[in-house]
């Protein structure tokens, strides 16, 4: 059983380093958007949900960006999710900005020295062109096009948590909320965990929340649970001061079914100051 297990888990994680799979949900009314990016070389297609209190005053919003923000992607279980936490009054009213894959396993992982990762997602280090793009480019043109405070967050589930706890954990300055759902911190043998209290120690005096989950698989060489479990176990020993952190172990979810699963109570947990 553990061995279908694990080929089941890497056959999710060759899929994900290409596509996403597809789901019937209802696109939700929105804006899309072309970016042009030196940064990565190439056209990308910007998705935006604005809450329904957008259109009815001159307030300015938080944001949340998300990568697998397509249409075919994540986008619309996102944007309908929060647009009835909102009504309900479960968090406050926040825009979403979400990023169409073209080459999703380039984009979402940061360099590796382990050679066998190579056989499912490249080595090439894709995050840090893909997290300037975001820096440098996505952020100051939504600035520029819709009424957004400085409150930033970001959510990502698999190699999407990925890139959202590399983000976290090397550039803590960036984002203010950070959501990263069964992360596949496993790249680059553990290297994010491995790294862990030095990465904290240099974190900046800011306040920062942090929500991560990890699924049932646990104890094999791809594992994702028992490297988000050893980093809770870090966090709680070494968290800096001004950081929010909370960790929700899954043992009933799958890796294809925690996004779904636990997306409110990391949405409402994350969004509420």
């Amino acid at each position: 059983m553990r061995n279908l297990n694990y080929l089941v888990l890497m056959s999710l994680f060759i899929i994900a380093c290409n596509n996403t799979p597809e789901y019937n949900d209802p696109i939700p009314k929105h804006d899309t958007i072309k970016i042009e990016s030196k940064k990565v070389g190439e056209t990308r297609i910007i998705n935006i949900w604005t809450p329904p209190t957008y259109e009815k005053g001159n307030d300015s919003f938080p944001v949340l960006y998300m990568p697998d923000g397509g249409i075919k992607e994540d986008f619309p279980h996102i944007a309908n999710t929060l647009e009835k936490l909102i009504k309900e009054k479960s968090i406050q009213p926040i825009i979403l900005v979400g990023i169409e894959n073209t080459v999703r396993g380039r984009d979402l992982t940061g360099y590796s020295e382990t050679k066998e990762d190579e056989q499912y997602c490249p080595l090439t280090d894709g995050a840090k062109n893909f997290r300037v793009f975001i820096t440098q480019e996505l952020i100051p043109d939504i600035n520029s096009k819709y009424r957004t405070s400085d409150k930033k967050a970001i959510i990502g589930e698999s190699l999407a948590g990925l890139f959202v706890m590399e983000t976290f954990m090397q550039h803590p300055e960036i984002f203010d909320f950070c959501i990263a759902i069964d992360p596949s911190i496993w790249w680059n043998d553990h290297y994010l965990v491995r790294k862990a209290d030095e990465l904290l120690r240099k974190f900046p005096d800011k306040k920062i929340k942090l929500w991560f989950a990890g699924s049932s698989l646990e104890n094999h060489k791809y594992s994702i649970t028992q490297y988000t479990n050893q980093l809770a176990k870090i966090l709680k020993d070494n968290a800096p001061s001004k950081l929010q952190w909370e960790y929700s172990y899954e043992p009933k979810e799958k890796h294809n079914t925690i996004f779904r699963a636990t997306k409110e109570k990391a949405l409402k947990w994350a969004l509420n100051e």
